[in-house]
């Protein structure tokens, strides 16, 4: 994409956009080391070495990335060395062009300096020979990344294998290795819109408005996007028991009204194993200033099934919940936590479901620590099972203490986690696990206070779950947009009720919300990039106001769907709004032709048949999104093997890091591009 100058909006500053560049092509096959063979190995290396020496080859989760890394021991040398090397069979040993030059990236610990990059060849008529020795690496308690360039590959060469070499006493640690080429001409998509549609994407408003206020939004596996309103924060439709639910079908730009069995408004969600929708809690009734109430949660709980397109109710859970989380587990089975209860004061129950026994498990049955996390508290399901409770909350000051933590239901155990800044105006701010999960970083962003009603803010702060003592660190601020009067924001003004949405080529948009409670709509759409750490400013502005009661969520298209704003005076706007990102305007897509198997179990390989050349693969959980809040949304890398046009893609084998359900499976070329998605299975 060519670099672009474009207004933001009406009579604004001209801001320069330059489009994030395509990542070279990794040509390391299983480059985290995560796919482990039959014998526990990492499949496409091996073991190797020579010489009289003691010495251990392990699997370890002292990981860089991921689950896996791998360790060397030598205890005793007399000769000789050790060295995990790329395997020089089939596809394992990347192909290489004669006169081109490679760099070789790998993250790494050792305690010994006698610790080198060691290269092999195959020649085309003399097969494999030992190449050359590259860079030392110096000792490293910590993991530390080496890039070292190879010499110019000779004529007669196609392949080359290459590892860390350990020949002294000591321990070495690697992972997360990589090979590219920065001979690879960068591809130049040829953009088939304008200027401004190549460079920050574009809107469309339906011109059907959709028959039920969207305050709830669920992607379903058939491509249709489920609209809950139940009451819609209108006290006549809750007085009348009119209670509505819309399913919008893209493919169609039609709605259709589901029978809606109870007052669904401000209930929690969840995409289930099987793809059905579990819907629990929601209004009991509204505030009642004469005998001092104030909202009430149900106990109720219904499933939404794609496939009869109506509910069925589930057993009671054990207490009431209005704006209750719900996070689902490696398991199948579903934590809830918070909300108001049927007396209107903060629900202390964890409720439970159970994905075997298909029901809400008996208050005997569910750990209870009797804490009280908030309204949509924001619990996010690590890769070690427990979960991280970003500080993203919904009306008022957050939780006591830092404001953020990590929650271990198994042992009941509550942690502070540190670095969540101003935590008491991160109402209705967003969070997000980044791209990829694998990499387990949250961002969390802007946020305000709906009883001080301070300008909301534009902070940013990122954690790393990895770390073993794992705190907040700020980000880049957000970028600002122009007020509700059309004025530019000024010094910290930022935005609260905004969406912020993992797209396929790993970006997070982000976009909507509002400078106060129930007022003031922000103009502000930008991109977040994970691998820099970077806003791009710029992207094209949603042409409805999107503040409080509003959603956004990926379709299997790529474009991004938003619905709802009910300001103060409530009013409700029912129109819908679809977003191209730029990469719809960026040329050709890359087409995924055929999934041999649509159900995928963990830990294993699955063939795609794609149109030609790509270089990445993800899957994406499709959204169940309100009030800013979708903690179960994520992105999962699949690391791949390449035979032509038959993709191998590695599944992870730990369900915490993509716990089951239906998945968007996205395939991305070297320019960016996704496809369509095709929907798979995982269990």
């Amino acid at each position: 994409m060519a670099l672009a100058v474009l207004a933001v909006a009406a009579g604004a500053a001209l801001v320069t956009v330059v489009p994030a560049r395509a990542l070279p092509t990794n040509l390391v096959q299983n480059d985290g080391l995560e796919t482990l063979g039959p014998d526990g190995f990492p499949t496409c290396w091996e073991r190797s070495g020579w010489g009289d020496n003691d010495h251990t080859f392990t699997v370890v989760p002292d990981a860089h990335g991921g689950d896996s890394a791998m360790e060397i021991e030598i205890t005793r040398i007399v000769s000789g060395d050790r060295k995990t090397m790329m395997l020089e069979t089939g596809p394992c040993a990347p192909q290489v062009t004669p006169g081109h030059q490679y760099d070789l990236g790998v993250w790494y610990k050792t305690t010994t300096p006698n610790t080198v990059t060691t290269l092999f060849r195959h020649d085309v008529d003399d097969g494999w020979q030992y190449w050359t020795d590259l860079a030392h690496l110096p000792v490293a308690a910590e993991f530390t990344q080496a890039t070292v360039r190879t010499p110019v590959v000779p004529p007669d060469t196609d392949q080359i294998t290459w590892g860390v070499t350990i020949y002294g006493v000591g321990t070495l640690i690697t992972d997360d290795y990589s090979m590219t080429d920065p001979d690879e001409p960068e591809p130049e998509p040829e953009c088939t819109g304008t200027a401004e549609q190549c460079t920050a994407g574009s809107w469309e408003v339906l011109a059907t408005e959709s028959p039920a206020r969207g305050i709830h939004a669920v992607l379903l596996h058939t491509g249709k996007v489920l609209l809950i309103a139940g009451s819609g924060n209108d006290e006549g439709a809750f007085a009348a028991g009119t209670f509505s639910t819309a399913l919008y079908d893209p493919a169609t730009d039609t709605f259709e009204s589901i029978p809606t069995p109870s007052d669904l408004f401000c209930a929690g969600h969840v995409q289930l194993a099987d793809g059905r929708v579990l819907v629990m809690g929601g209004n009991r009734n509204y505030p009642n200033p004469a005998n001092g109430h104030g909202y009430e949660g149900l106990r109720t709980s219904f499933i939404f099934d794609p496939a009869t397109e109506a509910y069925t109710p589930t057993n009671d859970m054990n207490a009431g919940h209005w704006y209750p989380s719900a996070t689902i587990l490696g398991t199948g089975d579903v934590l809830s936590f918070g909300g108001l209860g049927e007396d209107s004061s903060g629900t202390v129950v964890a409720e439970r479901w159970s994905h075997a026994q298909d029901r809400w498990l008996g208050m005997g049955q569910v750990n209870q620590t009797w804490s009280f996390w908030g309204l949509y508290p924001a619990m996010i399901l690590m890769q070690d099972g427990r979960l991280f409770y970003t500080g993203s909350h919904v009306f008022g000051n957050g939780l006591p203490g830092t404001g953020a933590s990590v929650f271990d239901y198994d042992t009941g155990v509550i942690t502070d986690v540190a670095g969540l800044r101003d935590k008491d105006e991160r109402d209705q701010s967003a969070s997000v696990l980044l791209h990829p999960a694998q990499d387990q970083r949250v961002l969390t962003v802007g946020g305000g206070n709906v009883d001080t009603n301070p300008d909301a803010n534009r902070l940013v702060d990122i954690i790393d779950l990895k770390d073993p003592d794992p705190a907040y660190t700020p980000g880049p601020d957000l970028p600002q947009g122009h007020n509700h009067d059309g004025s530019p924001q000024t010094g910290d003004q930022g935005k609260m009720y905004l969406s912020t949405v993992l797209l396929p080529d790993g970006l997070v948009f982000e976009t909507g919300g509002a400078l106060h409670n129930r007022a003031d709509a922000v103009a502000e759409a930008s991109m977040f990039d994970p691998a820099t750490d970077t806003f791009t400013p710029g992207m094209a502005t949603d042409p409805v106001d999107r503040g409080y009661h509003s959603v956004a969520t990926l379709l299997p298209d790529g474009r991004v769907l938003t619905a709802g704003n009910n300001p103060g005076d409530g009013s409700f706007d029912n129109r819908i709004s679809l977003y191209s990102p730029p990469y719809s305007f960026a040329g050709d897509r890359p087409e995924i032709v055929s999934v041999a198997a649509t159900e995928w179990t963990y830990g294993s390989v699955q063939e795609v048949t794609v149109d030609g050349p790509v270089a990445s693969a993800t899957l994406i959980r499709p959204a169940a999104v309100t009030h800013s809040s979708d903690p179960n949304q994520r992105s999962v890398a699949l690391p791949m093997t390449v035979d032509g046009d038959v993709l191998g893609l590695n599944v992870t084998s730990n369900p915490n890091l993509a716990p089951p359900g239906w998945y968007m499976l996205f395939v991305t070329d070297a320019a960016g591009i996704p496809s369509v998605a095709k929907w798979v299975r995982l269990s």
